[in-house]
């Protein structure tokens, strides 16, 4: 019997084996998706995936050579409801500690959770009693698949510094956010080892084993990641899990989407077209739509 399971927009496929009894399935599943995103570089076989990715965001002076999963994918945990808050944490090991979030559905108040999700990692690095001295540099890289700053660049980095001087008071703190939504570059355009990784999550559903653009073949650990994720077994627990987030996912979105249609119709005998599609979020043919 074969059983097929499809998801459009997300480009999730299950297809079954035919052999009575099988528990194989071949998946293109969407990194996005805080389950795959933790088994693809939350895993301790796929640190190099999670290196990559991180000396990526960091300048040139700061990359990194090792690093040490604190939180690493554990399905028991999931089985029994103990997955941490956060999705990713780790320390190098120059000592340097960090939170990687992947966020595809609009969150409130996500400012506040980004502090709140690196503050975890920095207050947790001691113990009631400890030395203040043992708390290392902390970095946080919010991983967003939504609008959220009021900046046109995808990729924006926030420290502490004087208002007035400019000059940094401490390292210890560092906040990155990607937008994947302001990542406008096809293949051809891709220049950094940020924007191969950008593509690779932005465009998942466009890649497999078979399916390598040159511009990300030539990036030896982003086709290792193309590759994992194309060959990547859920078993039927995973697989629950993954769909579930997939669907929790879906109808968050759609939520978010009326909510916005319901403010555009409201709006549309106060304000132009193109001004409640910037204030909505909605296109300006979804606003033209609803007259």
């Amino acid at each position: 019997m074969e059983l097929a399971y499809q998801y459009s927009d997300d480009m999730v496929e299950y297809m079954k084996e035919t052999e009575e009894g099988s528990d194989r399935y071949m998946c293109r599943i969407n990194p996005k998706v805080d389950f795959a995103f933790k088994k693809l570089f939350g895993s301790e076989e796929n640190k190099d995936l999670l290196i990559s990715f991180i000396n990526s965001v960091l300048p040139e002076e700061e990359q990194i050579e090792n690093i040490e999963l604190k939180n690493p994918y554990n399905l028991a945990n999931y089985r029994n409801g103990k997955m941490s808050i956060l999705d990713i944490k780790a320390v190098d090991s120059k000592g340097v500690w960090y939170d990687i979030e992947m966020q595809i559905a609009q969150q409130g108040e996500y400012d506040k959770r980004a502090f709140y999700y690196w503050s975890k990692v920095y207050s947790d690095q001691i113990e009631n009693g400890e030395d203040f001295s043992d708390l290392r540099k902390t970095i946080g890289i919010n991983i967003l698949d939504f609008d959220f700053l009021d900046e046109v660049e995808f990729h924006n980095i926030y420290k502490v510094y004087n208002e007035k001087s400019k000059k940094q008071l401490s390292d210890i703190f560092e906040m990155h956010y990607i937008e994947l939504t302001k990542f406008k570059k096809d293949f051809k355009e891709l220049r950094t080892t940020l924007d191969r990784w950008i593509a690779f999550l932005s465009m998942a559903y466009k890649l497999s084993i078979d399916n390598i653009p040159e511009e990300l073949a030539k990036d030896e650990t982003v086709k290792r990641a193309i590759e994992r994720l194309d060959l990547m077994y859920l078993n039927k627990d995973e697989r629950e899990f993954y769909e579930n987030e997939l669907k929790a996912m879906r109808v968050h979105r759609a939520e978010i989407k009326a909510a916005k249609v319901e403010i555009a119709k409201n709006l549309l005998d106060v304000l132009d077209i193109k001004t409640i599609a910037l204030k909505t979020g909605l296109s300006e043919e979804e606003v033209k739509s609803l007259i």
